[in-house]
Formats: C-alpha cells, structure tokens, sequence
C-alpha cells in the first residue's frame, strides 16, 4: 500500500503546492478588494460633499443677478433718472422708449446702501455638525 500511494506522492504534492498558490492569490484579492470598497466608499462621501457645494454656489449664481439689480436700484435715486424721448424705429415705424439714464450732473447725495446678505444657512451648509 505504501508503494502504491509513492508515485501520486509528487502529483499530490504538486497539487497541494498549487492551491497554496491559489489560496494566497485569493486571500490577496480579497483584502486588495476590501481596500477599493473603502475607497469607493471615501470617493462617495467626496462627491457628496461636492455635489452640496455645487448646489450652494449654484443658489448663489442663480440669486446674483437680483442682488446687483437690488444694489443697482438702492444706489439711483429715482430723480436723477431721466427718460429720453421716444424714438422711432426705422425699420418698423414703431415708437420705443429707451431705458433710463443717470443724469451726471445732478448733485444728489447718495444714500448709505445697506445689503443685508443671511449667512447663517450657508454656513450650516458648510459646517454641518
């Protein structure tokens, strides 16, 4: 019985040898493969925040033409505007009137503009603790 199992003994050995191999090359991917879940799970948190941060500054964007207008209505005075007389239009006979201009040399004092800006929510939004 001895000298039957001695010739599959190298076939057996060579064998076991492999599945070493394969068993380490396994162990070695799993723990490569646990190492790119946390990674991806770092890059979901990222772009989380990116993607709040991208809407923030969006708010903010879309809101900035009506804070210049404000700030454009706050700093003229309503009687240093002046309408233009109508004009026509060549090319249609239609009368259009132009937009208001600033008279320079009006001397009105110009009021302290005040822009109240609310914070609080944007830096909520920044520091969510």
């Amino acid at each position: 019985m001895f000298s039957s199992q001695q010739p599959h003994s190298p076939a057996l050995a060579q064998r076991i040898s492999e599945k070493k191999q394969e068993l380490e090359n396994l162990i070695e991917l799993r723990d490569l493969s646990a190492a790119l879940a946390q990674q991806m799970e770092t890059l979901e948190e990222k772009l989380g925040m990116l993607a709040d941060g991208t809407e923030a500054v969006a708010h903010v964007l879309a809101n900035w033409q009506n804070v210049l207008r404000a700030i454009s209505m706050a700093s003229t005075p309503l009687s240093r505007l002046q309408k233009p007389a109508a004009v026509k239009d060549p090319f249609t006979q239609q009368e259009t009137s132009p937009e208001p201009t600033v008279d320079p040399q009006a001397k009105i004092a110009m009021p302290i503009t005040l822009v109240r800006i609310p914070t609080q929510h944007y830096q909520n939004i920044a520091n969510p603790c």
